[in-house]
Order: C-alpha cells, then sequence, then structure tokens
C-alpha cells in the first residue's frame, strides 16, 4: 500500500467539495470603455426591455441564466458591437394567447440599454 502525503490529506479535508447551489454569481467587469458600464441591474434592464418586444409581457416567467459577460456581437453591418451579455430563457404568452415555452434568448447591454436582442428574430 502507497502511503499518501499527510498534506495532501488534509488539503483534501479542509477544502469542501462544493455544491451548484453554494456556487455564487461572479461578475466579469471588463474596460468600461470598451464595453460600457458593468450593469449590475441588469433583470431590471432586460425586463423592462422584454415589455417593448413581447405580446403579453405581463405573463412572462423569465429563467435567469447567469450573469452578465462582457463580449461582442456583429450588428445587421458587420460592425461589432460590444457590452456585457446577458443569456435566460423566458416563457410567455404569444398574440393567440398561447405559452410559448421556455426559449433561450439573450441581449447585449451597454451604458444601461439594451443595444441588440438575439432569439427575438431581429
Amino acid at each position: 500500500m502507497k502511503a499518501v502525503p499527510l498534506i495532501l490529506v488534509l488539503a483534501t479535508l479542509a477544502c469542501p467539495v462544493a455544491t451548484r447551489a453554494e456556487i455564487t454569481e461572479v461578475e466579469v467587469i471588463a474596460d468600461p470603455a470598451v464595453y460600457g458600464e458593468y450593469p449590475k441591474n441588469y433583470q431590471e434592464i432586460v425586463t423592462k426591455w422584454l415589455e417593448t418586444k413581447l405580446a403579453d409581457p405581463a405573463s412572462a416567467k423569465i429563467e435567469w441564466m447567469g450573469p452578465p459577460k462582457p463580449a461582442d456581437l456583429p450588428d445587421k453591418d458587420g460592425k461589432r458591437l460590444n457590452g456585457y451579455l446577458v443569456e435566460f430563457k423566458v416563457n410567455s404568452r404569444n398574440r393567440f394567447g398561447a405559452l410559448t415555452g421556455m426559449q433561450k434568448h439573450s441581449a447585449l447591454i451597454r451604458d444601461g440599454n439594451v443595444i441588440k436582442g438575439t432569439g427575438f428574430g431581429f
């Protein structure tokens, strides 16, 4: 039987494994000159933006998929748009009154405004 170094055993016992529920969100803040200010209130920004895009915003159930991350996306002319990407799923009623089911979407936020949305066909 091989001897296990005592330091390795003690280090393993001293560092408990974190479960998924225990892992907290980490803000990834990038250069504000390139990406704009970090949107600490991203949920509010995206929710207000969705009110202008959904047929029945009051029925919307949103599932956030993590904190905003620095990103750049192409606009319709191929120019790069820099900001913070927020990914989420949303279920709401369509114009016929039927629930759409949870669908993945994302919004690119820069300086407190959504400058591009994906997953909505625009």
